[in-house]
């Protein structure tokens, strides 16, 4: 299966590598998937984890964003959207769209709101995207014999 994980999902995996987004990231990564991603998407992911609030809630350091981001880099197919198209109302979500129609995507993972517009929706059916929350992902995807 071929995942694209928005900017939240992977910010949230970094900061908690305990919780759900985590589980998804690494669920994307296994060899029989693959993770999808931008540059865009990764610039997404470096901006919000270095805002310092976040750095001081997660307790993060700048040497470990890099590292975590070498990390996303090395693990998935980095694609480079030619064309974005204006689905969303955050132009921020339309390169996150066009990654996952340049990349094939099957599955976006995302738990911003409006990427299930009506509008947004009918958009990625078109290419054969769904968009799913993590927890979604997990209960669809996870293998059973985890439990």
């Amino acid at each position: 299966m071929r995942l694209t994980l928005d900017a939240n999902i992977l910010v949230r995996a970094a900061i908690r590598p305990n919780g759900p987004a985590w589980a998804v990231f690494e669920f994307a990564i296994r060899t029989e998937n693959r993770l999808v991603l931008s540059q865009a998407i990764l610039d997404e992911v470096r901006r919000v984890l270095g805002y310092d609030r976040i750095r001081k809630h997660a307790g993060i350091t700048p040497e470990q964003i890099d590292r975590f981001l070498n990390l996303l880099e090395k693990v998935s197919e980095m694609t480079a959207p030619i064309q974005i198209v204006a689905v969303c109302r955050d132009p921020d979500d339309d390169a996150v769209i066009a990654t996952a129609v340049e990349g094939r995507s099957e599955v976006l993972c995302t738990l911003d709101r409006h990427f299930y517009d009506p509008t947004v929706i009918a958009y990625c059916t078109t290419h054969s995207i769904r968009i799913v929350s993590d927890v979604e992902v997990l209960r669809e995807f996870r293998d059973p014999t985890e439990d």
